[in-house]
């Protein structure tokens, strides 16, 4: 497959778990979404749920893993490629090395948690006994500026309710 080819199929894919991730901000959730494709068809999405269902592990890339596995019927996810909006934190990163995905691509780094190069490198790292490719950076800036317009929101609403808050305490 060419490189351009391979951009465009990158493309494609990142903008369907961009679609995911407006579903997750629209149920006031991190905008994250995930993809898993096998032999460039859609296999399973997810987007984050953690607030929604008071589950950590809610995160978009758990929740398509999980699919894909019932989908595939097994927990091995031989020539799959998971696509996310963000680099996956320690634990997602985990799950993705077990479940034995052929590669990771991601839009934006993560620099608090992110642990597929930018923090640390779990799903490359030499130890365990599964490495995935990594590819990051596809579609970075529209991933990373969902994300920081998300949190740019979320500053503003807390600033409004101190403020609120505030005089209601004055008005008292």
């Amino acid at each position: 497959m060419s490189e351009t080819s391979q951009n465009n199929y990158d493309e494609y894919w990142m903008m369907r778990a961009l679609e995911l991730a407006d579903q997750a901000k629209s149920i006031n959730e991190i905008p994250v979404g995930a993809v898993v494709v096998k032999d460039n068809q859609l296999i399973a999405s997810g987007f984050n749920q953690s607030i929604l269902t008071n589950d950590p592990s809610a995160h978009a890339e758990m929740l398509a893993i999980r699919q894909a596995g019932k989908v595939l019927n097994n927990y091995r996810l031989i020539d799959c490629k998971l696509y996310v909006t963000l680099e996956p934190c320690p634990m997602c990163a985990g799950l993705l090395v077990h479940s034995r995905l052929d590669e990771i691509i991601f839009g934006a780094s993560d620099l608090k948690t992110g642990a597929c190069g930018s923090v640390m490198n779990l799903a490359q790292h030499e130890r365990l006994n599964h490495q995935l490719n990594i590819r990051g950076g596809v579609l970075a800036e529209l991933c990373g500026n969902k994300l920081s317009e998300f949190f740019k929101q979320r500053r503003a609403e807390i600033k409004k309710q101190k403020q609120l808050k505030r005089k209601l305490e004055l008005g008292s």
